[in-house]
């Protein structure tokens, strides 16, 4: 009985600690309507927030994002247009090329030779370069291309263009760069270049210094050339095997990229001796997969180098005495033996020599030792004779075995 009591108490005593107060009372009337317990957690505005600024960039960032949705499907749209007109404009084709009858005339190749003003740069490559036939059929044959490309477009049938970047090697004074400038000519005549231009480069036009200044230089030429043919001479000093640092390998990689992603408004012709050439496209393999035209050029034989000395003499208004070209011949023959022959290149020297030595002849003739009272006639000034080429045989045969070179 004692132990039940003791127990009824504790539990009564328990139950009065846990019954709410009268302060208690009130509090929990006063927050009865938050069930979070307190005033402090209701939305109160935009004053007193530090955050208050969030609101406005996550609106912003939502109109933003509204836009660029818009933007994308717009895009998407404009896209898809532009397939469908192609689409339309492939069909058209088909259906015109589907209902063309076979025998529709396209022209003829000489109307379009002359047209566009090939012939007329083939008929010019045939004047001015003496000898080269290799050469000069290996450029016809590209113009035979271009022409029959234009002919075909103008059919409608697909056309792509062609490979035009260019491999010139041989000796020096073969004809390249006069080659190069026809090529560029023709190129402009048939409408695969803007500008038909020639720009002439070496290392040290592409090549810089220091860190930092090839790209800018090589960037420069190739803004210069652009709409015609850039030709790179001698281009295998643009790579050093003997260095892994040399400034060329930069070089290099630009006039790939270009050659790669505009050959359709820049022709890059590379130019050089033969052996030197094979070297230089046995270390840069992507050079020799991005030229698909390799011309060789021969060197001249005697008798073309005198025909070249007269075609030189009637551009400069000279006549070459009958008797005088057996004497120029004996020289080229005797120089070509020499080392440093530049074929072309010694004719137009031997040639300045020539004149000269007939100007002291008409000087000495007429001025010092007074003949005809100092009057000369057109033939004096005109005439180059067999005395005039002489003078360079005789320093040839007659100097030492070291300096006939500079003869």
């Amino acid at each position: 009985m004692k132990l039940s009591a003791a127990i009824t108490a504790l539990c009564i005593a328990s139950a009065s600690a846990f019954a709410p107060s009268a302060s208690t009372t009130s509090r929990t009337a006063l927050f009865s309507d938050n069930p979070f317990g307190g005033k402090s957690l209701e939305y109160q505005g935009s004053e007193g927030d530090p955050g208050a600024g969030n609101y406005k960039k996550l609106s912003q960032a939502l109109d933003e994002a509204d836009r660029e949705r818009s933007k994308d499907a717009e895009a998407a749209r404009s896209r898809e247009r532009a397939h469908e007109i192609r689409r339309e404009e492939r069909q058209k084709k088909i259906d015109y090329m589907v209902d063309m009858p076979d025998d529709r005339p396209a022209g003829t190749v000489d109307e379009f030779m002359f047209k566009e003003g090939v012939q007329s740069q083939l008929d010019k490559l045939d004047n001015d370069l003496i000898g080269l036939v290799p050469v000069k059929q290996r450029v016809k044959e590209i113009a035979a291309l271009l022409v029959l490309d234009k002919m075909r477009r103008k059919l409608g049938f697909e056309t792509g263009v062609p490979s035009l970047h260019m491999s010139f090697t041989g000796a020096p004074g073969t004809g390249k760069t006069t080659v190069a400038v026809r090529m560029g000519q023709i190129l402009a005549k048939m409408g695969y270049s803007r500008r038909g231009h020639v720009i002439l480069a070496t290392r040290d036009d592409l090549v810089g210094q220091y860190v930092g200044h090839t790209a800018p230089k090589t960037k420069e030429m190739i803004k210069k050339a652009m709409g015609g043919v850039l030709l790179v001479d001698e281009a295998y000093y643009l790579y050093n095997a003997a260095n892994d640092r040399d400034y060329g390998q930069e070089s290099i990689e630009i006039l790939l990229n270009v050659m790669e992603n505009n050959a359709d408004d820049l022709v890059v012709a590379v130019a050089g001796y033969k052996d030197r050439m094979d070297t230089f496209f046995s270390y840069i393999p992507g050079m020799m997969s991005r030229i698909g035209n390799h011309i060789d050029f021969p060197n001249y034989g005697a008798d073309e180098l005198v025909a070249i000395a007269a075609l030189m003499s009637r551009e400069l208004e000279y006549d070459i005495d009958e008797d005088a070209f057996p004497v120029f011949k004996s020289y080229i023959e005797a120089r070509m033996d020499l080392p440093f022959f530049s074929n072309a290149r010694t004719v137009r020297n031997a040639m300045d020599r020539a004149r000269m030595n007939a100007a002291i002849r008409t000087f000495e003739k007429f001025a010092i030792e007074g003949e005809n009272g100092g009057v000369c006639t057109v033939e004096d000034l005109k005439s180059i004779r067999a005395a005039d080429f002489q003078v360079l045989l005789d320093d040839i045969l007659n100097a030492d075995t070291d300096k006939r070179i500079f003869a």
